[in-house]
């Protein structure tokens, strides 16, 4: 039976990614901070997929806690998901510099400390994949949201590359707007978004697999999107940074 561990495990994508592994019939390692919501997706994995689900909790801005999920990746998995992250509620340069530096260790120091504590035995046994989840931000200027979301890209490919040839895959997921707790919990104000550039996360993670299987290195699902990013890279910087203030938020 191949393994994954996923981080963010308890809504979302991440619990899009518990369900569609646990379906193709993955044991799962299951990283959150709220121990008792990792302990109810377990469960309810456990009844739906008959799977085994290993509860891990942990901070992974915290050295402890990041140092936890390290440890049981050198124990080996198949596929990894970072999905761990959040936003902020204020603007660069408006929010408390320690929210903003805890969001660099999640999204950037996380991602490569936990890539790296995978690839050693994923190289070793000649398969294996890490799915970076980024987003479509990472192609705009929107902030350190944005620009760390561009670092996972541009680390995530990077990866591949050096990767390449040796069984295993390294895949940036580049989602845009999803329907999860993510806005809510930064307080953002999300009625200017159109209701048309909303996504489930069940359908992100459908063409996430898809692309991972064909050795897609930067995945944006849906056509919306692609076409969003494919324009968005053509445009003067200062525009596209102006349209998506003003799409993201009041």
């Amino acid at each position: 039976m191949p393994s994954a561990l996923i981080t963010g495990a308890t809504v979302g994508i991440g619990a899009a990614f518990a369900r569609r592994l646990a379906a193709d019939g993955f044991s799962l390692v299951l990283v959150a901070r709220d121990e008792k919501r990792l302990t109810e997706r377990a469960e309810e994995l456990r009844l739906r997929y008959g799977v085994t689900s290993e509860v891990l909790p942990a901070d992974l801005a915290d050295p402890e806690g990041l140092a936890a999920v390290e440890r049981r990746l050198h124990e080996g998995v198949d596929l990894l998901v970072n999905n761990a992250g959040f936003g902020l509620a204020g603007s660069f340069p408006d929010a408390p510099v320690d929210e903003e530096v805890r969001m660099l260790r999640v999204h950037c120091e996380a991602v490569l400390r936990l890539t790296l504590a995978a690839l050693p035995g994923m190289r070793e046994r000649g398969r294996g994949a890490v799915v970076n989840v980024a987003s479509v931000a990472a192609f705009f200027a929107r902030g350190t949201y944005s620009a760390s979301k561009a670092w996972v890209v541009n680390f995530s490919e990077s990866a591949a590359l050096e990767t390449a040839g040796s069984g295993v895959r390294v895949m940036a997921l580049c989602p845009g707007f999803v329907r999860t707790e993510f806005h809510r919990r930064a307080s953002m104000n999300t009625s200017g978004i159109p209701g048309f550039l909303w996504l489930s996360a069940d359908d992100v993670v459908a063409e996430a697999m898809r692309d991972l299987a064909r050795g897609v290195r930067v995945s944006v699902p849906d056509l919306r999107y692609k076409a969003i990013v494919a324009v968005g890279r053509r445009l003067p910087l200062n525009l596209t940074a102006r349209v998506s203030q003003r799409i993201g938020r009041r």
